[in-house]
Formats: C-alpha cells, structure tokens, sequence
C-alpha cells in the first residue's frame, strides 16, 4: 500500500489517510476539550490561533522526530502535562468572577489577547507532547517519508478539530453561566491532571 500512497512531493491519497485518521484521533483527545474549556473562558480567536500554534508546531517535531518520536519516556510527559492541568485547574476554581463596565470588559479583552493567545499555547502545546496523534503523525512519517503531505494534512486535522473545540466552547460560554463553566472547567482540568499523572491517559 504505501507505494500507492508515495505520489510525487505531494500525495492527495496520502493527504486524505492521514488527514482523516488524525480527524477522528484528535475529536475525543484532552487536547481538544482542553480548547472547548479554554472557550466557555475566553474569547474564540485568541483561543483557536493559541491551539493552532501550538499544533502546528508539535506537527512539525512529530515530522522531524520521524519514528523516534513514539520512543520517548512517556512517564515524564505525562507527569509534566498532569501537572500543568491541576495547576490551571486550581488558577480557574479560585479566580474570583468581577462584574465589568462594558468599556472596561472590552478594553480588558483587547489587551489580554495576547495573554489568553499564549497561555492557550503552552497548555495545548504541552498537552498535545508526546500524545496519539503526535505519534501517529511520526509514524506517518517514519513508514511514507512524504513530510509534505504528511505535515499538511496532520496540521490541517488538528485545526479542524481546534475549530470545532473552540465554537462550541465558545457557543457553550455563552449560554452557561460564566461562573458554573468556570467551575465545570475546572474540575473536568484537575481530572485531567490526575489522570495524566497517574498515567491513566
């Protein structure tokens, strides 16, 4: 099969497989529900190009790491991303919710873009460390040796499903009580962390 897949720099067979096997593989990950919460929280632009990034950027280790990727200590991965998760589940539990002018709130949000666009990436960049679809996208790479096709169809999976996360997030956010998603975030976080760290996921 895989030199029916080999098409020239740029493979569309290749594009579609991987496209559609990192799709499904990211739809139920922590890394995209991390998204869906940080979007009942803030803002969607900020959120998604955060997620984006940060997706991207692990794409491009997962291709340049090959196979090597899947052989790193997942022990300490998993530690590092769990307790990351607890830490911001405990910022969310006891931050303290503010009644806002609407100049003030519209001020606060322009200047906390970039705030909310960075803490998006470390979050989803660490989370997303040495997770299935990175691995998977390695070992794309270490079977077809397509780093284009690959790349690019593992980038644009990932966004896909980072768009989806941070619409309904977003949707979410804005019929849910700011304070109840605040709360749901936050344990849904700490959970994550235990689980991260316990080596459960």
């Amino acid at each position: 099969m895989s030199h029916l897949l080999q098409v020239g720099p740029f493979s569309p067979r290749l594009f579609a497989t991987v496209f559609g096997v990192i799709f499904l593989a990211e739809l139920p990950d922590k890394t995209a529900l991390a998204a869906l919460l940080l979007a009942t929280r803030h803002r969607a632009l900020p959120v998604w190009v955060g997620a984006s990034l940060a997706l991207t950027v692990q794409s491009v280790i997962a291709v340049a790491a090959g196979s090597l990727l899947a052989r790193l200590p997942q022990g300490v991965v998993h530690v590092g991303s769990g307790l990351l998760f607890v830490a911001c589940a405990l910022l969310m539990w006891f931050r303290k919710q503010e009644a806002e002018e609407p100049a003030a709130k519209q001020a606060r949000e322009k200047a906390g873009f970039w705030r909310v666009l960075w803490t998006v990436f470390a979050v989803v960049f660490i989370a997303e460390w040495g997770d299935l679809t990175q691995i998977g996208t390695a070992g794309f790479q270490a079977k077809y040796h397509a780093w284009l096709t690959i790349l690019l169809a593992s980038t644009l999976a990932l966004w896909a499903v980072a768009a989806i996360a941070v619409f309904v997030g977003n949707r979410a956010g804005k019929l849910l009580n700011p304070r109840v998603t605040q709360k749901v975030a936050a344990i849904v976080f700490a959970a994550i962390g235990i689980l991260l760290v316990s080596g459960v996921v």
